[in-house]
């Protein structure tokens, strides 16, 4: 029997990695997207329009649902943006999928590490107290609220991934303005901090955890995470040895955070309890897939 997993955010940067790794596992997936597509598996639907998610839900019928689509943190201005597409249209998405798919298997929601905030240091696990510092954390918090209102009705798994990167993911996040500044062979970067520690996972790690996740018991909230994590420096430095090119860092005050964490990263002893997937991806890969290659792969 055909498996069919409905993706919101089909068209976005994890998603497109998540879309690989279930078809190479067997799954029939479907995106809905938020423009006309002549791909006969997407079907265009607004999260803040009850009848277009009704009309895609119906159609598709899936088996599972991984909701993906949010505003992001990095280089969004409009706040309100965070609220209706992050908590009013994730609420609008589970009261349609309760109403219409009595049989639904599980519904993987994405939330974010952000929500931890940033007084903590060091591993932090799924029981440590949420304290957002953000406009875009606390719609991310309040999403993870408003799920559990359908705890009872739906099979929901929330996710909280740490840092992940990869090619394809916005130049504006910070792995990828490294590695544009290192392709262009610049001779300068400005950067905040750099004396911070941060997981910076691949992509590809974080898709195979998805898929893995489909098949877990519901009713978790699971860090996505290695609790690997490296100083933006050994970022820098690795591009250095990877490309030959060396590159001046300037500190800027203006990128540099007050009462910023040295040590922000996960502890993954719970996902590694719940799934086993081996993580393949060192830095070292990551950085110079990034660094060699234009295409997703």
């Amino acid at each position: 029997m055909e498996n069919k997993v409905l993706i919101t955010g089909y068209n976005g940067f994890t998603g497109q990695y998540i879309i690989r790794a279930l078809e190479q596992a067997g799954f029939s997936v479907f995106g809905l997207v938020s423009s006309n597509s002549d791909n006969h598996k997407c079907f265009k639907a607004d999260l803040n329009n009850k009848q277009s998610l009704q009309k895609a839900i119906i159609e598709v019928k899936p088996d599972y649902v991984i909701h993906l689509a949010a505003k992001a943190f990095v280089g969004h201005g409009n706040i309100s943006d965070f609220y209706t597409t992050n908590l009013i249209g994730t609420r609008n998405l589970l009261e349609v999928i309760s109403e219409n798919l009595p049989d639904i298997k599980h519904v993987i929601i994405a939330s974010s590490a952000n929500v931890y905030g940033n007084t903590q240091d060091g591993c932090l696990n799924e029981k440590t107290i949420p304290n957002p510092a953000n406009d875009y954390a606390i719609s991310k918090i309040a999403m993870e609220y408003v799920s559990q209102l359908f705890v009872n009705k739906l099979p929901i798994t929330i996710t909280r991934p740490f840092n992940y990167t990869g090619i394809g993911q916005d130049g504006n996040f910070l792995i990828p303005k490294i590695i544009k500044h290192f392709k262009a062979r610049a001779d300068m970067i400005e950067l905040g901090n750099i004396e911070v520690w941060r997981e910076f996972n691949d992509v590809r790690y974080i898709a195979d955890l998805y898929v893995s996740l489909l098949n877990i018991k519901p009713g978790e909230v699971i860090n996505l995470c290695s609790g690997k994590y490296y100083a933006l420096k050994e970022i820098v430095d690795t591009c250095t040895n990877i490309t030959g090119h060396r590159i001046q860092i300037k500190i800027n005050p203006n990128f540099v955070r007050e009462n910023e964490v040295r040590v922000l990263a996960g502890d993954p002893s719970k996902l590694n309890k719940l799934v086993n997937v081996e993580n393949k991806y060192t830095i070292e890969n990551t950085l110079r897939w990034m660094l060699e290659g234009n295409e997703v792969k």
